[in-house]
């Protein structure tokens, strides 16, 4: 009777064992969703500026359509993006047709000097910081969770169990290129 009491015990202890890592699976899923959710609630107030950005540079700048209806496109484009991956590769090519729309400031001094368009220049760039800090939390929290289920135990039942990789909110090649040519300041 006693090696009986024995394996029961045992058998429940891994039983518990596996219900506590599942349900750190489970929390770290979540907390990846919850990640991903407050960098869409950023991408929606970039793509919700950036009309009114367009806008204020077609004012002083409507010769230059060709640039204007590159950003509203890649802007359309994003909006459309589901998950990371798309989404990622969406807001690269919108990153670039933005700096493209940012440097027509450059040749229209009037449209520089525009109160509104600065606004809206220094909205944008407070949401760019926002969603860097917020992209970073969530491929954080994606790396944590890719760890747990490619860790052992859980390597063995994470992925009979749902529990599959998760991808990164990474910067495009675009993107890499405009961070690496960042423009110099001279005075």
């Amino acid at each position: 009777m006693p090696v009986e009491w024995v394996l029961l015990g045992l058998v429940v202890l891994l039983l518990l064992w596996l219900v506590v890592i599942y349900n750190r699976l489970v929390s770290l899923r979540q907390s990846v969703a919850q990640a991903w959710a407050d960098i869409e609630v950023q991408l929606k107030q970039r793509h919700d500026l950036i009309p009114n950005l367009v806008e204020t540079v077609k004012g002083y700048a409507a010769h230059e359509s060709g640039t204007l209806e590159a950003v509203i496109a890649a802007r359309n484009s994003a909006v459309r993006a589901q998950g990371p991956e798309q989404a990622s590769a969406a807001e690269g090519q919108l990153g670039a047709a933005l700096s493209r729309l940012f440097a027509l400031s450059e040749a229209y001094p009037d449209l520089k000097a525009n109160t509104n368009f600065l606004s809206l220049q220094s909205e944008l760039s407070n949401v760019e910081n926002t969603l860097a800090a917020a992209r970073r939390f969530f491929n954080n929290s994606v790396a944590e969770y890719n760890a747990s289920i490619q860790s052992i135990p859980a390597v063995f039942f994470a992925g009979s169990l749902g529990f599959g990789p998760k991808g990164f909110f990474e910067l495009d090649e675009a993107e890499r290129a405009a961070t690496k040519n960042a423009p110099q300041v001279k005075f």
